[in-house]
């Protein structure tokens, strides 16, 4: 009998309770995180843990993931480098810079609206998009 895994059920378990924004912002990894820390008031980390590393044609490609974990919560941000050297995370998104996944708790209609708005401020982004989960089809890029 050979065993399979099942990335669908994976990825419905993993994407459970959680928000996904794609942002356009034609600017480094590192400034978009400072200027989110700086202005916004986050403290996102780099967290080499989670880098996610993808082969194609006998190449390796890594995308950074930034980390925020709201304090005196079950909240947690992550910021996802959308790009590296010519390949792209979500293929499908080839537009997006960046995604920011938030995983926990609720988050009302009216944060999130806060949120968007808050991060379209930001100097270079350009556009903040709520993204559902269907649109997605390599969802498994973005398990860590």
């Amino acid at each position: 009998m050979k065993l399979k895994i099942d990335n669908e059920t994976i990825a419905l378990e993993f994407f459970e309770d959680s928000i996904l924004l794609g942002i356009v912002a034609p600017v480094k990894d590192y400034q978009l995180c400072w200027q989110l820390n700086q202005i916004l008031g986050f403290d996102f980390r780099i967290n080499n843990d989670f880098e996610i590393q993808l082969t194609k044609k006998e190449r390796k490609y890594f995308f950074s993931i930034y980390e925020y974990l709201l304090p005196s919560t079950c909240l947690t941000h992550y910021l996802y480098n959308n790009h590296f050297d010519g390949e792209y995370l979500l293929p499908e998104f080839k537009h997006l810079d960046f995604l920011w996944l938030i995983k926990g708790e609720y988050v009302s209609k009216e944060e999130l609206k806060a949120l968007i708005y808050s991060i379209k401020t930001l100097p270079g982004v350009q556009l903040v998009n709520e993204m559902t989960n269907e649109k997605i089809k390599h969802k498994q890029h973005l398990i860590f």
